[in-house]
């Protein structure tokens, strides 16, 4: 009866007479594709982190270099130990939902990952802050000051020790990781028959996803207008018009008071307002949330198109589209090491 545990399309489903209104409107089924000019598709998907690093100020994001997969392992070493230490990121330059999102802590962890990922990824520095935090920033481009819509403290997926149970049957009793027992026998399963002493917490993933069980924390009450102002700023330079930014923070309250954060992705049009999940919300809330964002999505796109960014034509979209599906089939069906 939970909702948030519905299929991703079961979920948004019977919102879709309201999204095909929309391309009526526009004429145009890609009607999104103009509301971030500078990226690719508006951000729906299949955009590459590259071109949205690239827009943002040099010392907003962490140090980050793009590896071919069909780099030879000693160049790949040596570009490593010129910038990085260890533990890094890596993902994949054009991902979603977290597939092939791993912390590497060794060289031979990095070697297997390299050897097995079939598309180019990024490389970036681990940002050694404990909290990480969404923000959902919209705003018309005739205004010059926008919307934070949606502001979450996100906490990664793990287990906490009783002093009797294995870390296995500490999975299978928690509402989220017993979903995805085979997925972490990828990492852990090594560990699944150790007892965790009491109070002692494991880390399970470092993928802060709803999808890959991270929990998220509503931090409405925090928005304020210096808030607001800070992402004004950083958005007004690239021109984003409407996303989510995911972010690493040294505390929320430092974070609230002006203190340093680092931008880890910038999710264009196509970033769901994660701000209805672990909230208690009813389905028909969540719905009042994502109508009134797709509203707003509707009002920056048509806006810009009058201004000159035009509508992708239907084909253009159609063919991108088929690219960006056959790319995340490779991701999602081709598999992974054990790291």
């Amino acid at each position: 009866m939970n909702w948030e545990k519905w299929p991703f399309k079961l979920i948004y489903f019977p919102l879709t007479p309201v999204w095909l209104w929309y391309c009526l409107r526009s004429g145009s089924c890609w009607f999104f594709s103009s509301s971030n000019p500078t990226i690719t598709f508006g951000g729906m998907e299949g955009e590459g982190k590259r071109e949205m690093y690239d827009q943002l100020p040099p010392d907003s994001y962490p140090r980050t270099i793009y590896i071919n997969p069909h780099t030879s392992e000693a160049d790949l070493l040596r570009q490593i130990e010129a910038g990085f230490s260890y533990p890094l990121v890596v993902k994949p330059d054009v991902g979603m939902k977290g597939l092939w999102f791993e912390r590497i802590d060794h060289e031979q962890q990095l070697l297997r990952y390299h050897r097995a990922v079939p598309v180019e990824y990024v490389v970036q520095e681990w940002i050694d802050w404990p909290v990480e935090v969404s923000i959902f920033y919209y705003r018309h481009p005739a205004m010059a000051t926008g919307t934070i819509s949606g502001f979450i403290h996100k906490t990664l997926l793990q287990v906490q020790g009783d002093g009797r149970s294995t870390l296995l049957e500490l999975i299978r009793q928690h509402p989220k990781a017993s979903e995805r027992i085979e997925e972490l026998s990828l990492r852990h399963a090594l560990h699944f028959e150790t007892v965790l002493p009491d109070g002692e917490s494991y880390l399970l993933s470092h993928a802060a996803n709803h999808n890959r069980g991270a929990f998220f924390y509503n931090l409405s009450d925090r928005i304020q207008g210096s808030l607001t102002d800070r992402f004004d700023a950083i958005s007004h330079r690239p021109h984003f018009y409407y996303g989510r930014y995911d972010l690493k923070v040294r505390s929320i309250d430092d974070f609230c008071a002006g203190g340093d954060c680092s931008i880890l992705e910038f999710n264009g049009c196509g970033a769901e307002p994660n701000h209805i999940y672990d909230c208690g919300m009813s389905l028909w809330q969540a719905y009042g949330v994502i109508l009134q964002h797709w509203k707003m999505l509707f009002e920056i796109s048509r806006y810009n198109h009058r201004q000159g960014h035009r509508h992708w034509t239907f084909l253009r979209g159609w063919r991108f589209l088929r690219m960006s599906a056959k790319h995340f089939q490779t991701l999602a069906l081709h598999p992974k090491p054990s790291l």
